[in-house]
C-alpha cells in the first residue's frame, strides 16, 4: 500500500535533515510557502508532515516563530558512512550507480504516483534549461535522481543517496568541458523520462543503464 502524501513529505523533510544535512539541530526550517513550493505540495499537506515529524521528536513547532529541528535530535551516524572517510575514485562511484540506479528507475516506473512522475519530468526539463542557459545544474541533477529514488517507495534507497550525490557532483564537474557528455545527458534524460511517463519499467531500467554507461565512457572511466 502506498503511503499518504503527508507521510512521504515527512520522509522528504527527514532526508533533508538526516541525509542532506541541510538543517541542523536547533535550526529553523524554511517558511511554509517556500518549502511547500519546493516540495510541490499544499501548505495543508506540509503542516500535516510537520505534525508527523513533531510527533516523532524530529522537529518542534513554535507558534508564531516557525518550525525548528529539535535541538536534542540526534542525526543518525550509522548506515552509509561519510564518503569523506572513504578512499574511493569516481569509477567506483559510477559503478555503484550502475548497480543501483537502473533498478531504481524500474521500480519508480512501476510504483510512482502521478504527482511523483510529474515532479521528475519537471526536474528533467529544468536541467535542460539550466544547461542551455550555461547555469550550474548540480543541485537540480541531485534532485532529479533523488526524485527517482524516492519514487521507488523503498525506504533503504534514501541511505544510498549520499553515494549517488557524490558521483553526480564529480560527474557534473568533469563534464563541463565535454560537450558530448552534456548533449548525451540531455538526450538520455529525455529517454528516461519518456519511459517513466509511459510507466515502462524495463525501458526505464535500460535507459538509466545507458545514461550511466554514456557518462562513464565520456569521462574516460
Amino acid at each position: 500500500m502506498q503511503k499518504r502524501l503527508s507521510d512521504r513529505v515527512a520522509d522528504d523533510i527527514l532526508t533533508m535533515i538526516v541525509i542532506e544535512k541541510r538543517f541542523l539541530p536547533g535550526e529553523k526550517l524554511p517558511n511554509e510557502m517556500e518549502l511547500s513550493g519546493e516540495l510541490e505540495v499544499s501548505r495543508t499537506t506540509l503542516r500535516e508532515a510537520f505534525r508527523i515529524l513533531a510527533a516523532n521528536g524530529v522537529v518542534e513547532i513554535r507558534r508564531g516563530l516557525g518550525t525548528f529541528v529539535r535541538e536534542d535530535f540526534e542525526i543518525d551516524k550509522g548506515g552509509v558512512p561519510s564518503l569523506a572517510d572513504i578512499k574511493t575514485d569516481i569509477r567506483d562511484l559510477y559503478e555503484m550507480r550502475l548497480i543501483v540506479e537502473p533498478e531504481a528507475a524500474y521500480y519508480a516506473a512501476m510504483r510512482a504516483s502521478d504527482e511523483e512522475i510529474g515532479h521528475i519530468l519537471r526536474l528533467g526539463q529544468q536541467i535542460e534549461e539550466e544547461i542551455a542557459g550555461g547555469k550550474d545544474r548540480t543541485e537540480t541533477e541531485r534532485n532529479f535522481h533523488k526524485a527517482i529514488a524516492k519514487a521507488t517507495h523503498n525506504e533503504f534507497m534514501t541511505k544510498l543517496l549520499p553515494v549517488i550525490y557524490q558521483a553526480i557532483d564529480k560527474g557534473v564537474q568533469l563534464s563541463k568541458e565535454k560537450s558530448k557528455a552534456v548533449s548525451d545527458t540531455i538526450q538520455d534524460h529525455k529517454t528516461i523520462m519518456e519511459f517513466l511517463r509511459m510507466r515502462n519499467g524495463e525501458g526505464a531500467r535500460s535507459a538509466m543503464k545507458i545514461h550511466i554507461l554514456h557518462a562513464m565512457e565520456e569521462l574516460n572511466m
